[in-house]
């Protein structure tokens, strides 16, 4: 039995499909459904809580630095345990919050909860466990992960209309602790058997300090960031965008939703494309098709059927950008010092994916509009593509 199959348990995948819907459902989802019957009862600011939250998010990706390199020396049951336990108390703070100082303080803790149950740090042990088989079972957890919203969001609002929204809160904290501690417990590996089975005699010693640092990491760092900032920032406020291109709330909001519908077709292509396809040429072109439809959403005035597809489109990317991420690093640098590499790649990424809602609004204030923000992240990704272009074909660099 290979070191891979060794490290990976039993039902293992199954029990981190269940753990990240239901992390990702309660500490991501919960609240955007939460913010107005909140204000309504605090008088707390929308944009207020909305900044805690991406303050929070910010904190996830400075902590995500050390949570990979842990996940390095040591196996994930601890680590991915204890961020479910602070994702409980962070909830309970929520719910019992008499201020805003607290309840912001609170989605700070969070922040730490976060960065070691989201996607990340799931990234990393599915990549340790698979190995190079690693993009099928990738594709299944972002599928099943990606009903989140689908689950709790109606389920946060209807206890919040039951309860109240503390009651509400105190409630989803429990069932946090009660789903994910024991699958993270229970069906993650205490340690790691040995180094990963696809190093041995494959991928030449490297030091990943020198590896973060080189060009064509800090390269492809740039791509997605500026990617995922252009996309998330014009997708999120896609309905502004419809309203000013004419079309009707109902319309807009219909549009909006099936960007869910694109990332789950554009995560099961991703998951089609060719096993050779080099890294490089799967980065540019997945990032120029973002590019292109962030383009296409700032310049085509309609009809509204035409608007749709193009959100569609956009949404595909999305969903192919999720799945490139978790993979992106493994293809150039390989499987080694995956967990430190993979943090410090995806902190900007998640920095501008925490800013790049509110980002969108700000920016359209400045320039008149939301189609001129559209094309100006637009522009954003097209530099993107440029620096993808630019990081050279995959290889693992000597230490």
């Amino acid at each position: 039995m290979s070191d891979v199959e060794r490290d990976r348990p039993r039902g293992g995948l199954a029990a981190m499909c269940a753990a990240q819907t239901t992390s990702w459902g309660l500490l991501y989802y919960s609240l955007p459904v939460a913010l107005v019957p909140i204000s309504r009862d605090t008088g707390w600011s929308v944009p207020a809580m909305t900044a805690a939250f991406s303050a929070g998010l910010t904190v996830s990706a400075f902590a995500g630095v050390r949570v990979g390199r842990t996940l390095d020396r040591t196996g994930p049951r601890l680590v991915m345990t204890l961020g479910s336990v602070i994702g409980v108390v962070a909830l309970l703070l929520v719910g019992a919050a008499p201020t805003f100082a607290v309840f912001a303080a609170a989605w700070l803790v969070a922040g730490f909860g976060q960065a070691a149950v989201f996607y990340q740090p799931a990234f990393v042990v599915i990549t340790r466990w698979y190995g190079p088989h690693r993009v099928r079972a990738l594709t299944t957890l972002t599928l099943v992960a990606g009903f989140a919203s689908t689950i709790f969001a109606p389920l946060t609002a209807a206890l919040i209309d039951a309860l109240g929204w503390r009651t509400a809160y105190l409630v989803l904290a429990g069932v946090l602790g009660v789903v994910t501690i024991p699958l993270h417990w229970f069906f993650l590996n205490a340690h790691w058997s040995s180094a990963p089975a696809s190093n041995a005699g494959a991928e030449p010693p490297q030091d990943a300090r020198a590896v973060s640092r080189s060009r064509p990491f800090r390269l492809l760092q740039v791509t997605m960031a500026l990617s995922t900032l252009a996309l998330f920032a014009v997708t999120f406020n896609l309905i502004a965008l419809f309203l000013e291109r004419g079309l009707s709330y109902g319309s807009a909001a219909v549009a909006f939703g099936l960007i869910g519908v694109g990332q789950v077709i554009g995560r099961l292509a991703y998951s089609a494309l060719p096993a050779g396809t080099p890294a490089v040429t799967r980065t540019v072109v997945l990032t120029a098709a973002g590019a292109a439809s962030v383009w296409a959403l700032a310049l085509v005035p309609g009809p509204a059927a035409l608007l749709v597809v193009v959100a569609v489109m956009a949404g595909m990317v999305r969903g192919c950008n999720t799945l490139l991420q978790a993979t992106a690093v493994a293809d150039r640098w390989g499987t080694r010092d995956h967990g430190s590499l993979q943090g410090v790649f995806a902190a900007p990424v998640t920095i501008v994916g925490a800013l790049a809602p509110a980002a969108g609004p700000a920016l359209a204030s400045l320039l008149g509009g939301y189609p001129a923000m559209a094309a100006a992240m637009a522009v954003l990704a097209t530099i993107g593509v440029v620096a993808a272009l630019c990081t050279g074909p995959a290889r693992h660099p000597p230490g």
